[in-house]
């Protein structure tokens, strides 16, 4: 097959998700800003759970805080200024956005960078490792995917770059993501010990599992997808029982879920609500 064919037969799998992106906290209020989403291809579905690229135009504009829910997931970011690996972050992620710019991704799943990294994923949490650091000068060149237009086509580079180094298969990180998939899919899942019972693990091989795949453990993962739960359905512009909705996600009173709820979008759910509206 020629090489100009091999591209193209690579781009097949990067189709538009039919899914709304879970966890943005506010729309900018404005300028302009666009959010695109890829299904990987279908040879890198293990590893990758989906491509994204924000774009943003403030020029004139005051400079707009951008915040979004933390998920279980390694992103590789590309941005004019940088390109690093970054860990599952424990809280919020803020970003000040200002002036015309973009950042291009790929989200890993859950468990999957553990065989690129060849550590425990833990040591990633709430920081970043530069590109360069894992994959030497060479990962320079992936910057030029910035300047193309269609996301598809920008994707492509930073794939192959991942595709001819990719390491072995690892079951271990296979079951790691099964495992999170599993949460993301059950909301009446409430417990660490429930989840390493319905997978046959005792706790503590849970725990490790997780701090050396996943990069946090598996309470945190329970209680985050609790979380993006809450914020969707606010979202969508439902009528909320609070007490009604803090029962269904596991919570042992409405106190507890506030307090929860705060801490990690940082208003109360009655405030966000009312902000949503």
């Amino acid at each position: 097959m020629p090489p100009d064919r091999i591209g193209k037969t690579r781009q097949k799998g990067l189709l538009p998700l039919s899914t709304s992106p879970r966890g943005v906290l506010h729309r900018l209020p404005v300028g302009e800003f666009d959010h695109q989403r890829l299904a990987p291809p279908e040879d890198l579905a293990d590893w990758i759970e989906h491509i994204w690229r924000v774009r943003w135009n403030l020029e004139g504009l005051p400079p707009q805080l951008q915040e979004t829910l933390p998920h279980p997931n390694i992103h590789l970011v590309l941005e004019p200024s940088m390109a690093a690996f970054w860990g599952v972050h424990s809280r919020r992620w803020s970003r000040e956005l200002s002036a015309r710019s973009l950042a291009l991704g790929i989200k890993f799943r859950p468990g999957a960078f553990r065989p690129w990294l060849g550590g425990p994923v833990s040591a990633l949490s709430d920081r970043s490792l530069a590109l360069q650091e894992l994959f030497g000068p060479e990962a320079q060149a992936l910057s030029a995917a910035l300047e193309i237009d269609a996301l598809a086509e920008a994707a492509t580079p930073v794939l192959d770059f991942l595709r001819a180094r990719l390491p072995a298969p690892d079951p271990q990180a296979l079951l790691a993501g099964r495992i999170v998939d599993s949460v993301a899919a059950d909301l009446s899942l409430h417990s660490a010990e429930v989840l390493a019972a319905r997978w046959s693990l005792s706790l503590r091989s849970l725990q490790r599992l997780f701090s050396e795949y996943v990069g946090v453990g598996p309470k945190w993962v329970i209680q985050c997808y609790r979380m993006h739960e809450a914020v969707a359905r606010v979202q969508a512009g439902e009528t909320i029982s609070w007490a009604a909705l803090a029962q269904d996600l596991g919570f042992f009173d409405q106190a507890h879920f506030s307090a929860a709820f705060r801490r990690l979008i940082g208003q109360t759910p009655g405030s966000y609500s009312k902000a949503m509206r």
